[in-house]
């Protein structure tokens, strides 16, 4: 995940005004909220329920671990082949996704969470607002590079909320 901004391209309040399929690419990338729960390893335990889910704190290898964001975010998926990528027609198969995350939210019919930058418009608040809600990887997170698939599933955690 990357940073996000307002900007002209996003149409006023879209993420209320229109289906997550009639976003711009603009707009959907800015219903990032940059938690970065995404780019953590985790363990789906059965296929069709998507919410038994546990998450560990190792972050893919791109993942910067001090801020949540994605290294190389336009380039990712040539790096790391089976990183997610999140599209409306896949929402339905990602409700692993965490409470707080957006696309899910908006998905669910759910209003997005009030410290969101999308309603905040202040990155300094958003970013309060988060920490405040204990949402995101910043800082907790450790990178996949060398750790093994002992020590994985040793890393379980229960602070991301389905």
């Amino acid at each position: 995940m990357r940073p996000i901004a307002t900007t002209p391209e996003l149409r006023a309040q879209f993420w209320q005004r229109f289906a997550l399929d009639e976003l711009t690419t603009a707009e959907w990338e800015a219903l990032c909220d940059g938690c970065g729960a995404c780019c953590l390893i985790k363990f789906l335990e059965d296929d069709d329920a998507q919410t038994d889910v546990e998450y560990t704190d190792v972050a893919c290898r791109l993942l910067d671990c001090e801020s949540g964001y994605c290294s190389n975010y336009a380039d990712r998926q040539k790096y790391v082949p089976d990183c997610v990528s999140l599209t409306p027609d896949k929402l339905v198969d990602m409700m692993w996704l965490p409470s707080n995350c957006a696309y899910k939210r908006l998905y669910l019919g759910q209003d997005l969470p009030e410290w969101h930058l999308l309603i905040t418009g202040d990155a300094v608040a958003t970013q309060q607002g988060m920490r405040e809600a204990g949402v995101g990887v910043a800082g907790r997170c450790v990178s996949e590079v060398g750790i093994s698939e002992e020590e994985l599933e040793e890393r379980v955690v229960t602070w991301i909320e389905v």
